[in-house]
């Protein structure tokens, strides 16, 4: 094992599909290099933008045909993992794909089948750690996807790691998470002692490890809403536009910019052409109209059966913001930020009052001028004509999602307790920033990316580091109960290195398969030597003496084993001697060296049953498939002994008297038919009827 883990997930989402590889220290390696304070955090994993690729569509659109899933979608995502991690550190690597929306809405036939092709594809391609599919490869929930989230959350900002430094006031330390996709959103938050007594039963309990194998145990309140995602609100807000006014030529939105146009359909989608059931919408871009027509979305008038619920009539223990402090991602960050940027400020966080006078006046622009400052690149590269016409709906939809329905004071206008404005908390490793505020959007926290795929990996990582004991308890989540709860889910098992079957291989030639043949050839080398010195008497010796030792006589042997050594290297089938040791004993299979086939080495070829994905390496290792060189056949060794034979007269090894004339050679040969053809048939022909093995072994 290596001095680094590494961990591959693919996060599969509606849209596309991202690869992402991690890395931290081994167990044993993290524990010996770290300090007194370093042993009581969580192992360090690290990153790099270059490590992570996307690409579209998502993996649902493979329901109807789920056998094109791994070569026309997965295989650039595996090659992309292969270039960076180790060639020998692949079969200690776990692969994770771990579906979210876009999977979750597919019928569970569709769903099922291109989870199987999924985990078929990597296995067959690749030699990345997969014992369990049902672990590595399935579709989370939404509630698991916003715990992750808040692990990812919580590591970056240094809430594990360094409790008195990010104490929020009443014993908390640590932030709350908010993830907002195209069809669902999520809320991940540890409530205040007494709402975690209160509402103990609707609580997470989330068990980590530090490196010192201490445990580290949470309860976390996690709830997803699903359909309220920003694609979907948009969706029920058309219908309820269109709804509005039955049979109307076309629909003023104030959730457009004044001028601009769309065309949609009657299940509130946006249509590239007008068709007969198309709905055409005219933007009248007035902001605070948009922000009272999609307040109905939110849903609140829905019957709340177990007391508090914050949206949709679901339940919700209550926030206390005085130590609750959020973090946003994904829409939270985009729609406050693509456009609006300079609404926010590093050390100030989100605030209200200037991001909507910022939306109030983009959404009041006339669309013509609008699209020439998009030509001009006013808003960057990303933003184009696509991201304006959604903005001013997407940011009434924030708006109303978090103070409406979360309940996140407004800062900037709402008076606020001090205790919301003082907390000023540690990033990452020491980095200092400013979170005064309940909610903050952000992206990366020292240039690492938040992601829910990081906190899957950091609860992996923890779960290889070795328990104290063995009364400890797994690391993992479920319910909120002692113990091991029966839907207490494992992050994905301990440890396991590799073993293959060709480990010898890897040893040996995994640097350079080139030093294959050189190999051979030294061992012959050696053989002929030592052979040619030990005279003939010595060698005559050995062999009765090989034979006694493994049972003479038995005639049942195959074909391989009856040829022996010698004969495969020099052919020496008309040799009496030799044939009698094969006749009485199976001496040469004492000789015989380790079979070398082709199945074998496609375990470490590049490519495997037609994919460009080598099973072990991929495109981390293109040498290989060069440079393995094919098993030599019986008439290749003999060549290679002839030139070895030559080679040896030539330093003066050949017989007493050498071979002084081709005479002496033939008179040699001659001699030893003569003693074959005295024998009477004792001595068994490769022609011969009375070799009865059967010819399975050659077959195969």
């Amino acid at each position: 094992m290596g001095k680094w883990r590494y961990g591959v997930i693919l996060d599969a989402g509606s849209s596309g599909t991202r690869v992402h590889i991690y890395r931290w220290l081994n167990s044993d390696t993290a524990r010996k290099s770290a300090g007194e304070a370093q042993l009581h955090k969580l192992p360090d994993i690290e990153t790099d933008k270059k490590w992570t690729k996307k690409i579209h569509p998502g993996i649902s659109t493979f329901g109807d045909h789920p056998h094109d899933v791994g070569p026309e979608h997965l295989d650039k995502l595996l090659s992309h993992a292969l270039k960076y991690v180790p060639l020998d550190e692949v079969p200690n690597t776990p692969l994770f794909l771990l579906a979210t929306a876009g999977m979750r809405i597919l019928p569970p036939v569709q769903r099922k089948s291109v989870l199987k092709e999924v985990c078929e594809f990597a296995r067959k391609t690749t030699k990345f750690q997969l014992p369990d599919c049902d672990l590595h490869v399935q579709v989370i929930p939404g509630e698991t996807e916003g715990l992750y989230g808040w692990i990812a959350a919580n590591y970056l900002l240094g809430g594990f790691d360094d409790p008195e430094g990010h104490q929020h006031g009443k014993g908390h330390h640590t932030y709350g998470f908010l993830d907002m996709g195209g069809a669902s959103a999520q809320i991940a938050f540890a409530p205040n002692a007494t709402e975690a007594e209160k509402h103990a039963n609707d609580l997470t309990l989330l068990r980590l490890r530090s490196i010192d194998g201490e445990p580290l145990e949470y309860k976390v309140f996690v709830t997803t809403w699903l359909g309220f995602g920003v694609n979907q609100a948009r969706e029920r807000y058309v219908k309820a536009l269109l709804a509005s006014s039955p049979g109307a030529k076309e629909y003023p939105d104030p959730c457009l910019p004044a001028g601009a146009t769309l065309t949609v359909s009657d299940d509130g989608r946006v249509m590239e052409d007008k068709k007969a059931s198309s709905y055409p919408l005219i933007g009248t871009g007035i902001f605070s109209e948009c922000l009272h027509q999609t307040y109905p979305l939110l849903e609140k008038e829905k019957e709340c059966l177990d007391s508090p619920c914050l949206i949709n009539g679901q339940h919700t223990p209550a926030i206390d913001f005085d130590v609750n402090h959020f973090v946003g991602v994904s829409e939270y960050y985009h729609t406050t930020h693509e456009i609006f940027e300079m609404a926010h400020k590093d050390d100030g966080g989100y605030d209200f009052e200037t991001y909507q006078k910022a939306v109030n006046d983009f959404c009041g622009k006339r669309w013509k001028d609008i699209e020439d400052a998009i030509d001009d690149k006013k808003w960057g590269k990303k933003v184009d004509e696509e991201t304006a016409l959604e903005v001013c709906f997407k940011s009434s939809w924030l708006i109303n999602v978090l103070h409406e329905g979360i309940g996140v004071p407004r800062v900037g206008i709402e008076d606020l307790d001090s205790a919301h404005n003082v907390t000023k908390a540690k990033v990452g490793h020491g980095k200092k920033k400013d979170f005064l505020n309940p909610f903050q959007a952000v992206n990366k926290i020292n240039e690492v990316e938040l992601s829910w795929t990081l906190g899957k990996m950091i609860l992996y990582a923890s779960s290889e580091v070795p328990a104290p004991s063995t009364e400890a308890l797994a690391v993992g989540f479920g319910s909120n109960e002692p113990g091991i709860p029966a839907d207490f889910q494992y992050p994905g098992g301990a440890y396991n290195p590799y073993i293959g079957s060709d480990d010898w291989h890897n040893g040996l030639f995994s640097e350079n398969p080139r030093r294959i043949p050189g190999f051979l050839i030294f061992v012959l080398i050696v053989f002929v030597i030592g052979y040619t010195m030990c005279g003939h008497e010595r060698r005559k010796a050995a062999r009765h003496k090989i034979a006694r030792m493994f049972g003479a006589g038995s005639r049942h042997t195959s074909l391989r084993r009856r040829r022996g050594f010698a004969g495969k290297l020099f052919g020496l089938r008309s040799t009496p001697s030799y044939d009698r040791i094969l006749e009485e004993g199976e001496a040469s299979n004492d000789f015989e060296l380790a079979s070398y086939s082709d199945a074998s080495d496609n375990d470490h070829s590049d490519s495997s049953d037609g994919s460009r994905i080598g099973r072990t390496s991929g495109w981390a290792t293109p040498q290989i498939k060069a440079g393995m060189a094919e098993p030599a056949t019986p008439a290749a060794y003999l060549e290679s002994g002839r030139d070895v034979m030559a080679q040896g007269v030539g330093l003066g090894l050949e017989p007493p008297g050498g071979f002084s004339n081709p005479i002496e050679r033939g008179g040699l040969m001659a001699r030893t038919d003569s003693r074959e053809r005295i024998a009477g048939g004792r001595f068994s022909r490769a022609s011969s009827p009375r070799r009865k093995s059967p010819m399975s072994k050659l077959d195969e």
